[in-house]
């Protein structure tokens, strides 16, 4: 049993997925940490004074049977305050990762059967025509 638990790690990708969750958990963090700490302050001078997340829209107000006032309303604000959070850290994660990732190199087409080649190539690796230079 722990041989097949082995073979399906090796075999499938659970274990890159595992560690693709381990990563991306640790950058949500570094993402969060961006976004709270350095981006939100500076958005904060841009945005209007006071707590702009609490905005709304009252449809109505109606006294619960204990008596309190339960207000019924439409919260643009924190909607308004989720979208920005996205682009935000969409941008973030963009950013960071068009700086990690290796640069696509040029490539040319194989005048045989089409298949994306590298500049450099002398021979197809699909159907090994000739590459003229």
């Amino acid at each position: 049993m722990i041989n097949d638990f082995v073979k399906f790690l090796t075999k499938t990708n659970a274990l890159a997925l595992a560690v693709g969750v381990i990563i991306g958990a640790a950058t949500q963090k570094v993402v969060s940490a961006i976004v709270d700490d350095l981006l939100m302050p500076v958005i904060g001078i841009i945005m209007p004074a006071g707590d702009w997340r609490e905005a709304q829209i009252v449809l109505s107000h109606s006294p619960d049977a204990a008596g309190k006032v339960t207000v019924n309303a439409i919260k643009y604000g924190h909607f308004v305050g989720s979208l920005i959070d996205f682009t935000i850290i969409a941008f973030v994660v963009y950013m960071i990762t068009k700086a990690l990732l290796p640069k696509e190199e040029a490539k040319k087409a194989c005048p045989e059967c089409t298949e994306m080649l590298p500049l450099a190539a002398k021979r197809c690796k699909a159907c090994t025509a000739v590459i003229a230079a």
